[in-house]
């Protein structure tokens, strides 16, 4: 698997530390609107060095293959952070699967660039890392999301509730799955 890959529009990267200070940037920009849908952080979430050592941590699982973040950059502009995908949660021997989250900027959504990036990670992740299922985990109210993984061909699986603390508050999701076999 590749550091750097390119979609029509996007730039996915594997950050190291040394990107600490525009990933804070980027939850400062979106860290009301993401609110809703992330769990509940600490102050110090957006501090340079909390992202550092986060940042780091994430290299060296990417190193391992046990978690892959790739932060989303626009092409004509890659200085900026505009999303991210994650695949984490990879679970190996008789289940070979993982969960998908993402996040985007809010000035970026509805442009379909969340669309292009999962469209090229989901399959080239499931493939690399030779996996069954890729899942995925959505508050029944983001409709944009659930819009999102049913034009990516995951299959809505079922209802879980109060299946994750979401700023301070345990919520219902939706299960989606992602085979690649069948895609």
């Amino acid at each position: 698997m590749q550091f750097i890959y390119q979609t029509e529009r996007l730039e996915l990267r594997i950050l190291s530390s040394d990107y600490a200070s525009l990933v804070r940037d980027f939850y400062l920009k979106n860290r009301d609107f993401l609110k809703p849908f992330e769990p509940k952080r600490p102050e110090n979430f957006f501090s340079i060095g909390f992202q550092q050592n986060n940042l780091y941590g994430e290299y060296k699982a990417f190193l391992k293959l046990n978690h892959i973040r790739f932060w989303l950059f626009r092409r004509n502009d890659p200085s900026v952070i505009i999303g991210s995908a994650c695949f984490s949660n990879i679970v190996r021997g008789a289940f070979q699967k993982c969960m998908v989250g993402y996040k985007l900027d809010q000035l970026h959504c509805h442009q379909g660039y969340m669309t292009e990036a999962l469209s090229f990670l989901v399959p080239m992740v499931a493939r690399e890392l030779k996996l069954h299922r890729v899942e995925a985990f959505v508050q029944p109210n983001n409709e944009s999301s659930v819009a999102l993984l049913s034009r990516l061909h995951f299959k809505e699986e079922g209802y879980l509730s109060s299946f994750a603390e979401i700023n301070g508050k345990w919520t219902d999701h939706l299960l989606f799955s992602y085979f690649p076999d069948e895609n």
